[in-house]
């Protein structure tokens, strides 16, 4: 038998994997890096054995077999039904005999407060916002894109752009210069080059994230078109926010707001700005900040929160990620 540390933390996105062993004493022994969680696609099973692959790093390098707390924030995990089915696969990896499983946004979430109260908002591929409490108590959205009434992320923003760039060229639509510079992205003459080489997948599916920051960069000119995109999401950004706040009866507290993924965190003006202007106006107490911290500090430090660890403790555990 190895020795047994305090948490195994997990933050498993769509696009990457990384976990860390915690000691009890805050101390991170090992941490690794691995592929992708996305069991839509590949299936509960070959997504755990992804992340076991990470794990199973860690460990070693840790000289650990075993934690007393498995902390997994995990990409999908958008309904509590869906917690409990990955818990349960997660129990019978056998890393340890406490298995809690959220959401990964509330990795992001925890990463930038110093203790479990808050709300944060996520725009990366996707948009996404969890609130929580340290009575336990938590505020969610399904964040399953138009289905659950979202409307922004990166991937979202990619096609606003296409819609209205298709149409100014063709002459339904107001003009815009976004007709212009999404084909020339590509090396494209114009809009209908871009939307045939789109459909034949000459250009493949996921570049067309690739035009999330053509996007800013336009609006950034003063294009009317992709400045109204802009705003939108400014508005969608806090109307999430202050949903959460209002759930968790936060809205008259002053609040950490946490703005993270690669949207928020890339800090464009119109958006930042227009973020804490309007946050101002709806929700004065609270407080935002870009998260930047990687989420699996959010991961461990939910972890030693239910392991009852002391502040001092927590306080090691991130200033090794924030060193």
């Amino acid at each position: 038998m190895g020795l047994t540390a305090c948490v195994l933390a997990v933050d498993a996105g769509n696009s990457k994997t990384d976990v860390a062993v915690v000691a009890a004493d805050g101390s991170v022994l090992a941490t690794a890096r691995g592929g992708g969680f996305r069991p839509p696609v590949v299936g509960v099973e070959a997504a755990v054995d992804a992340v076991a692959d990470a794990v199973g790093r860690a460990f070693a390098a840790a000289g650990v077999s075993s934690v007393e707390h498995v902390s997994a924030c995990l990409a999908n995990a958008d309904f509590p039904v869906e917690e409990r089915q990955l818990a349960a696969a997660l129990r019978t990896r056998a890393w340890g005999p406490d298995v809690e499983v959220r959401n990964d946004t509330f990795a992001i979430l925890r990463a930038g407060v110093t203790e479990p109260r808050g709300v944060a908002v996520v725009c990366g591929a996707g948009i996404n916002c969890v609130g929580m409490r340290p009575d336990g108590r938590t505020a969610r959205f399904p964040a399953l894109g138009r289905i659950s009434g979202d409307w922004g992320g990166g991937w979202g923003l990619a096609e606003e752009a296409l819609w209205h760039a298709a149409r100014a060229e063709d002459g339904r639509g107001v003009d815009t210069d976004l007709a212009r510079v999404l084909p020339h992205h590509f090396g494209l003459p114009s809009m209908y080059a871009l939307i045939e080489a789109l459909h034949l997948e000459e250009i493949a599916p996921a570049r067309r994230h690739e035009l999330t920051p053509v996007l800013f960069a336009t609006a950034a000119t003063g294009d009317p078109v992709a400045r109204s995109l802009v705003d939108r999401l400014t508005d969608e950004v806090v109307s999430m926010a202050t949903v959460a706040l209002t759930r968790l009866d936060l809205l008259d507290e002053e609040t950490p707001v946490l703005l993270g993924g690669s949207v928020l965190a890339a800090r464009h003006p119109q958006l930042d700005d227009g973020v804490r202007e309007l946050l101002a106006d709806r929700a004065p107490k609270a407080v935002p900040q870009v998260v930047t911290a990687r989420p699996v500090l959010g991961a461990a430090l939910l972890g030693l929160d239910r392991a009852g660890a002391s502040l001092e403790v927590q306080a090691r555990v991130r200033a090794y990620y924030e060193a």
